[in-house]
């Protein structure tokens, strides 16, 4: 008897569920959309209709339901991860943009469109993937953007989901002493830097065996990127031009106070959709 999308769904629930993965329905449902073609909404109509699968395909399922078991990411299994308006390329060596940085996108997107010249620039430093300044490159199409990236395999990740983008600049860099030549001309700069205090590993394993480390620790402190951004944005940044910087939910008064010891005007701290206090703004005297 040929395995049915129904079947095939349940097995796939209850081996994720049984290994603790946090959300085994849709995973199962988005791993066998993603092996058959088809979106989720349409596994779940092929789940009421008992549609049929064949064995190969079933076995491809089954064989990524294994690796999401492994606590493989979901995104490093289809390959895609969405953001925003955005579906990103995404796998090994590059971090898998969250939800939480859609807020941060948000506010460096609002401080863009809020510049009264016909052409302002962001620069996203650390862009990873090149969400950041992909979205802002999209939905300010009058904007020029400049992503920055240190990692050679994030580089070519941000390369390959950055291409044809006219408006958007991939350079290969460190954010600490970037775009020298950009000084003083910058309107908008945005991070989502590592901010993980070095001996704060993750639990999860999605994130402490596949993201990768350079992407995530920060120091003793998890500020040691923070430091860095303040000193090079400042400079980046023309009068009155404003940083949009994310971080974890415990650190904004550290960084509103390090942000004020070096002269920033007005360090504010924003809640994410969960009213977790996720990203910090301030601007250049």
């Amino acid at each position: 008897m040929p395995t049915t999308v129904s079947d095939l769904r349940s097995q796939a629930q209850a081996a994720l569920a049984e290994a603790g993965v946090p959300t085994p329905d849709a995973d199962a449902e988005l791993l066998i959309g993603h092996v058959l073609g088809m979106s989720r909404g349409q596994v779940q109509a092929a789940t009421v209709t008992d549609a049929a699968v064949a064995d190969d395909l079933a076995a491809r399922v089954l064989e990524l339901v294994a690796r999401r078991s492994a606590r493989e990411p979901l995104q490093h299994l289809t390959g895609r991860a969405a953001f925003r308006a955005l579906e990103l390329h995404v796998g090994p060596g590059v971090f898998v943009p969250r939800p939480e940085t859609e807020l941060t996108a948000q506010l460096a997107i609002d401080a863009l469109l809020a510049v009264p010249v016909p052409s302002p620039i962001a620069v996203d430093l650390g862009t990873g993937s090149g969400a950041i300044a992909l979205a802002l490159a999209t939905e300010v199409p009058h904007a020029r953007v400049v992503a920055v990236e240190r990692s050679p395999d994030a580089l070519a990740w941000a390369r390959r989901n950055t291409e044809g983008v006219a408006n958007l600049t991939l350079v290969h860099g460190d954010l600490a002493d970037a775009l020298p030549e950009m000084d003083g001309t910058v309107d908008v700069v945005v991070s989502n830097p590592p901010y993980i205090p070095d001996d704060s590993v993750p639990v999860d394993p999605e994130v402490r065996l596949h993201d990768p480390a350079e992407a995530l620790y920060g120091g003793a402190d998890g500020l040691d990127a923070v430091r860095a951004l303040s000193k090079r944005a400042g400079l980046l940044l023309r009068p009155g031009g404003t940083l949009v910087l994310e971080h974890g939910e415990r650190q904004g008064s550290a960084i509103r106070a390090l942000l004020a010891a070096d002269a920033w005007r007005a360090p504010a701290t924003h809640p994410d959709l969960l009213a977790r206090p996720r990203v910090t703004t301030a601007t250049t005297p």
